[in-house]
């Protein structure tokens, strides 16, 4: 399995898990069987630019997304994967919502940074 398979694929589970979806799901969605979507996320599969293209629009994500962090650190993906998870949860908020968790947002990283210095 190649370095490149592998990261995609872990980079569709981490997109997949995100938006709340099963492998059996995920499978039904883009027409593959279940055990297929496995071996994609596992980078066993070699797969298709078709079948890439049905997950990322199924996956509502950029093919770029599927590539960055490619030399990431263990501490890096983890970091990647929190950012789409609240990703995901803000993208059905208003914009009244999100300028308010924006603002939250601010004062904690604020916050986080001066209790960084003491």
């Amino acid at each position: 399995m190649s370095k490149i398979s592998k990261h995609v694929g872990f980079q569709i589970r981490n997109f997949r898990k995100n938006r709340g979806l099963t492998q059996e799901q995920l499978g039904e969605l883009v027409q593959l069987p279940q055990p297929y979507i496995g071996g994609i996320e596992r980078g066993e599969k070699n797969i298709s630019l078709e079948t890439l293209e049905r997950i990322v629009e199924t996956l509502r994500i950029e093919p770029s997304e599927l590539f960055s962090g490619y030399n990431f650190t263990a501490s890096e993906y983890e970091k990647s994967k929190l950012l789409d998870s609240i990703h995901v949860l803000l993208k059905p908020c208003s914009e009244k919502e999100l300028i308010l968790i924006k603002k939250l947002a601010q004062v904690v990283i604020t916050e986080g940074h001066s209790e960084s210095k003491k």
